[in-house]
């Protein structure tokens, strides 16, 4: 006998919906383990993560989240590396112009 993962209640081990909340008790055909290569997509095509992640955030959340994180990580890399790029350029341009030179 095993247990409803909806209610709680227990269920027999060939029923395909629980008696007491109707919800469909199918196993899932394929393991979700998340995976490093959809971060990796993710990260490298940050748009792709973004759509995996809102397709499969219901049906694979490990993959899903894990699809996710890696766009999230793209996007916030993408902001401080474009923040240390603009604070170099404008030391530049005011160390050529003389303005730290007192």
């Amino acid at each position: 006998m095993g247990y409803c993962f909806n209610c709680g209640k227990e269920v027999s081990d060939n029923a395909e919906y629980c008696m007491n909340c109707g919800v469909a008790l199918s196993k899932p055909v394929g393991e979700d383990k998340g995976g490093f290569l959809w971060g990796l997509l993710g990260f490298f095509v940050p748009i792709v993560g973004l759509i995996l992640f809102l397709i499969w955030k219901d049906q694979k959340p490990k993959t899903a989240k894990t699809a996710g994180i890696g766009a999230l990580v793209n996007v916030i890399a993408s902001f401080v590396f474009t923040f240390i790029y603009f604070i170099f350029i404008f030391v530049f341009t005011f160390s050529l112009t003389g303005f730290f030179n007192l």
